[in-house]
């Protein structure tokens, strides 16, 4: 059975989403402070990584191996980034990673968007 168009829709953009939350996670300041030594900024960023990673396995897990239930772990991820991001934004700003993270919440709403109608519905067991 061939993959509807719009799970390949959803995987592409949840792929893209992820890739510009890696390049978000690159363009962070870094600097250490007060507030942030250099340990606590490592340990964030690897932290970071490895929520990617295991985010892109849920986008594979839902697409290729059609499961339903890393839909929902994605879409309330989405929900928390989108909290912490108005957090985020209301503290420090708008700055590039914050911009770049808007753009990675939008192509994250559309690609769950595509996954929940037309063709893919069906597609995803329980």
């Amino acid at each position: 059975m061939s993959v509807p168009a719009n799970v390949r829709r959803f995987e592409a953009l949840l792929y893209a989403s992820l890739m510009l939350d890696a390049v978000s996670v690159a363009v962070q300041d870094r600097t250490p402070n007060a507030e942030m030594t250099e340990q606590m900024i490592m340990t964030a960023t690897l932290l970071a990584g490895g929520m990617i990673l295991l985010l892109v396995y849920f986008v594979w897990l839902a697409a290729r191996w059609r499961k339903n239930w890393p839909r929902w772990v994605l879409a309330a991820a989405l929900v928390l980034s989108v909290i912490s991001l108005g957090q985020i934004i209301g503290e420090k700003g708008m700055e590039l990673d914050s911009a770049i993270e808007i753009v990675s919440c939008v192509l994250t709403t559309m690609g769950l968007y595509f996954s929940f109608t037309g063709d893919a519905q069906g597609w995803f067991n329980a």
